[in-house]
């Protein structure tokens, strides 16, 4: 399994020079594999692998490649081929792609040793240091240990657009170091939930929790009067370089915010949990519709499967996605579907007379169709019947800021120790 570990750096003025040049000569590398691939002979490339042989030509040819790690000058030949690998990819899949640009200096801030040409050390406390050949030393924040099974691919040194520098190391665990999962034939199917993403609360489970969206209220405030400022400045001038950089800041907190929530969130989830089923949702559909879209934006919906689905991994839990279509609208007792516009925020069935939440019933209707897909069988003791039972509107509602403070929706000490990202 692969994965990756990030982490604050803090270079010397002297190594973040040393850093910038470095990242421009990538710059220029990547810009002339795009340059050969155009215009030489397909027999001689055509993939990272045959590029590669071309280096020893580049560095007969122009000296100023001699000056970086060869295995990182081999990483940006293969990350041009990887760009173009997702750009044939979005046109598979039906969507309009022009071809790869060539990438100014503000474009490129980024560059990888691969498997040599760094080492991790000084690693007992909250500081470590990352060697990198050619280049240094270079402090950062080791504000969690790399875990002991895994083991570092690749480091990759990236300077934000607020001036800041992180490292990132590319792990990769052996399947056989992690927790197994549960059996499918043996899953304990009390012990599962179905998660709705919701539109009054982030999350609403089966078994009855409804936990609320962040407040970013002040932050979108801070936001609009940056962004006011910005447009009074010169641009291109020194003022307006200082306030372009506020403004990232001010972006930059917003989406750690989400993400902070989201770690914690969906670490709880996968250890709580044998099997967490969750709706597949087509979010670059409902984005590009008129209405409510910087909510979803917020919302982050495709980064939290995907961190659900990452860790389902890490800590040996099955998680599912379902089909999303009709989940609000078909009964989670008997299966009768009932229209219900958006503003009616309770489900009840008019065939059977079942009662609940309208996001309860569709975190209900997730969980059945998850065991469907696990190919289990409906427990004789349904969600329906033990959380919601007719006639209840009984939902524990969880603020965000609980979440963000004790790591989880729930205070017992064990969860809220577990959930610490």
């Amino acid at each position: 399994m692969e994965y990756s570990h990030r982490y604050r750096a803090y270079p010397t003025q002297q190594v973040a020079g040393a850093l910038d040049y470095h990242i421009d000569v990538h710059r220029q590398a990547y810009n002339y594999t795009r340059y050969e691939y155009e215009n030489v002979d397909a027999d001689n490339i055509g993939s990272a692998y045959k590029h590669h042989s071309r280096l020893p030509d580049w560095k007969d040819d122009f000296a100023v490649f001699k000056e970086v790690h060869s295995k990182a000058l081999q990483r940006t030949v293969t990350r041009f081929y990887q760009n173009l690998s997702n750009l044939s990819k979005q046109k598979e899949n039906g969507r309009k792609v022009g071809k790869l640009k060539w990438k100014s200096s503000r474009e490129y801030q980024s560059l990888t040793y691969s498997q040599s040409g760094f080492e991790l050390k000084n690693t007992s406390g909250r500081r470590a240091t990352l060697w990198l050949s050619k280049i240094g030393n270079i402090p950062i924040r080791y504000h969690r240990p790399l875990p002991d099974e895994a083991t570092i691919k690749e480091v990759t040194v990236k300077q934000e657009t607020t001036g800041e520098w992180f490292v990132s190391f590319g792990l990769e665990t052996d399947k056989a170091d992690l927790p197994e999962k549960p059996n499918i034939d043996s899953l304990n199917t009390t012990n599962t939930i179905g998660i709705d993403l919701g539109i009054q609360n982030y999350i609403h489970t089966s078994d009855g929790k409804a936990v609320d969206w962040l407040d970013l209220s002040e932050e979108y405030e801070r936001l609009r009067r940056e962004q006011r400022k910005l447009s009074r400045k010169d641009h291109g001038s020194t003022n307006y370089d200082q306030q372009r950089r506020k403004l990232a800041k001010v972006k930059r907190h917003i989406r750690r915010k989400v993400l902070d929530y989201q770690h914690k969130l969906t670490t709880w989830l996968v250890r709580e949990y044998d099997a967490v089923f969750v709706e597949d949702l087509d979010v670059k559909e409902m984005l590009e519709q008129s209405h409510n879209a910087r909510n979803k934006q917020d919302a982050a919906w495709r980064q939290f499967i995907n961190l659900l689905e990452y860790k389902a991994e890490l800590y040996g839990t099955h998680v599912v996605q379902v089909d999303a279509a009709g989940t609000t609208k078909e009964c989670a007792s008997c299966g009768v579907e009932t229209a219900k516009p958006i503003w009616v925020r309770e489900h009840a069935c008019p065939s059977c007379g079942f009662e609940a939440d309208r996001d309860a019933n569709a975190a209900m209707n997730v969980l059945q169709r998850g065991f469907a897909a696990l190919g289990l069988g409906w427990p004789e003791s349904t969600p329906v019947e033990t959380a919601l039972p007719t006639g209840t509107t009984r939902v524990e509602s969880v603020s965000a800021k609980r979440v963000i403070e004790t790591g989880s929706p729930t205070l017992n000490e064990r969860t809220a120790s577990a959930v610490r990202e």
